[in-house]
C-alpha cells in the first residue's frame, strides 16, 4: 500500500510539471513576473494617486489584467529602462527623461501638465508667503535633487525669481519632499500642486503666481521590449482618453500643452 501511494505521488508530480510547462502560451509580459495577465507601468512619483486609480479602472475593464506600478523619480525610471529593467509603459514628469530612452520606447504622447507650489506644514507656522521667503537663512527648505524633474523645475523657479536657497536636503523624488515637510524635518519645499493635494492633512500649499511658475509636461509611451504591447497600448490609451483625463483632473493635473 505504501509503495502504491509513493508511485501515485510521483505520477501526480510529473503531471503537475507537465501542465506547468504547457501553461502561459502568451509568455510573460514585459515587466511581469512570469504572468501574461499583468503589465508593469513605470511612472513618475507625482502620478501615484491618479495612476493607482487608473490601474484599478484598467483592471476592471481588461479581464482582470493586473497593473503593477513602479513609482519613482523619472530620472531613476529612465535609467532602469536603459538597464533593461522589465517595463511595459513609461510615464515621465518631464520630456527630458523620456528623450533619454527615445530609442527604447514607442512614440510618446503628452497627457498632462502640472504647476509648482510651496508645501508647508499645516497652518503654515513659519508664515511663508512666497518664493522670496525661501531665501531666509533661518528657514529649513527641502528640494528634490536637480536631476529629478521637480528639482529641475524648482531651480528654474528660484533662478527666475532671483532667490538663492541652500536646501537642508535634496530628495530622490518629489514625494520625499512632501514627507520631510509633513514630518517637521523641513519648514518648506517646492513640489507639484498635485502633491500638496495628495499630502493629506499634515501639509498645505502656498500658491506660486502663474507669472513666476513653470509648467511641467508629462509624456507617456509604451516600452519596445514589452511582450504585452496590446495591453501596454490599452493602458496608454486609457490615460489619454476622456476617462483618464477626468481622473487626472480630479487629482489636480492640468491638460497637456496644446503646442
Amino acid at each position: 500500500m505504501l509503495r502504491s501511494r509513493i508511485r501515485l505521488a510521483a505520477v501526480l508530480a510529473v503531471a503537475a510539471l507537465a501542465l506547468a510547462a504547457c501553461g502561459g502560451d502568451d509568455g510573460p509580459s514585459g515587466g511581469s513576473s512570469g504572468s501574461s495577465n499583468e503589465i508593469k507601468v513605470f511612472a513618475a512619483a507625482s502620478l501615484t494617486a491618479a495612476f493607482t486609480e487608473l490601474g484599478q479602472q484598467y483592471t476592471s475593464a481588461n479581464g482582470g489584467t493586473k497593473v503593477t506600478f513602479n513609482f519613482a523619480g523619472s530620472q531613476a525610471l529612465a535609467t532602469q529602462i536603459q538597464q533593461s529593467a522589465p517595463a511595459d509603459v513609461f510615464a515621465s514628469a518631464d520630456l527630458a527623461n523620456m528623450d533619454k530612452v527615445k530609442d527604447l520606447v514607442g512614440t510618446p504622447k503628452s497627457f498632462a501638465s502640472n504647476l509648482l507650489a510651496i508645501v508647508v506644514e499645516k497652518g503654515n507656522p513659519k508664515g511663508v508667503k512666497g518664493l522670496d521667503d525661501l531665501g531666509d537663512g533661518g528657514l529649513k527648505v527641502v528640494l528634490a535633487a536637480e536631476e529629478v524633474p521637480a528639482g529641475k523645475y524648482a531651480k528654474q523657479l528660484l533662478d527666475k525669481a532671483g532667490v538663492s536657497v541652500t536646501p537642508v536636503s535634496q530628495e530622490d523624488n518629489v514625494k520625499a519632499v512632501v514627507t520631510k515637510v509633513s514630518l517637521g524635518e523641513a519648514d518648506a519645499g517646492i513640489v507639484y500642486v498635485t502633491d500638496v493635494s495628495a499630502g493629506g492633512d499634515k501639509v498645505e500649499g502656498v500658491d506660486i503666481p502663474e507669472t513666476e511658475n513653470v509648467t511641467a509636461t508629462y509624456p507617456i509611451a509604451t516600452v519596445k521590449a514589452s511582450t504585452a504591447q496590446d495591453k501596454a497600448q490599452a493602458f496608454m490609451d486609457l490615460v489619454l482618453s476622456g476617462q483618464g483625463q477626468q481622473v487626472l483632473e480630479q487629482s489636480g493635473f492640468l491638460p497637456p500643452p496644446t503646442t
